[in-house]
């Protein structure tokens, strides 16, 4: 079970990753999260 769980995390993990590209599309889309977090606040 645990060998499993820690299967499902890695692969989750480069999942993640795969889907920025590089660390520059993940800081793009940490700050496109945070825009949108502030214009729903700002509602």
């Amino acid at each position: 079970m645990k060998r499993f769980l820690s299967v499902l995390l890695a692969g989750t993990f480069v999942l993640s990753l795969g889907a920025c590209n590089t660390i520059a599309g993940a800081g793009k889309d940490i700050e496109k999260a945070g825009e949108t977090i502030s214009g729903a606040a700002k509602k």
